[in-house]
């Protein structure tokens, strides 16, 4: 049986409009995204290391990609609290859909919100 380091190695954000989307989680994350056509598409990168079997992933617009509040929920790290990235969400253009919320002692906080897209995005955080 094959070994297998992560369930996921790559996530992406679809989009319509990728420099309103950009600047959303550049605001909410304190982050810069690198920018890059690829594909037919336009592109935007979360920061990450590269080749150390960390997940990383993009926003991504292009005519595969639609935005969505249904489907496949990614969680994005928001360590060391939470409460800090969903603070910044309403300012920056998006809407809180379930405030930060107690999974367990072990598990940690959750929360989910709508980006500028209308995609349906959850927030993690050990605080």
């Amino acid at each position: 049986m094959r070994k297998t380091e992560n369930s996921l190695n790559w996530f992406e954000i679809s989009v319509q409009d990728i420099r309103r989307a950009k600047k959303f989680y550049e605001t909410i994350f304190g982050i810069e995204m690198q920018e890059q056509e690829m594909m037919g598409m336009k592109m935007a990168f979360f920061p990450s290391e590269t080749m150390n079997d960390k997940v990383s992933g993009g926003l991504v617009q292009g005519p595969m990609h639609k935005p969505s509040a249904d489907g496949a929920k990614i969680y994005l790290n928001a360590n060391p609290d939470l409460s800090v990235v969903l603070s910044k969400i309403v300012k920056a253009g998006g809407k809180v859909t379930m405030p930060k919320t107690n999974i367990s002692e072990d598990l940690g906080f959750m929360a989910f919100f709508s980006d500028t897209e209308s995609n349906i995005v959850a927030l993690h955080s050990n605080k």
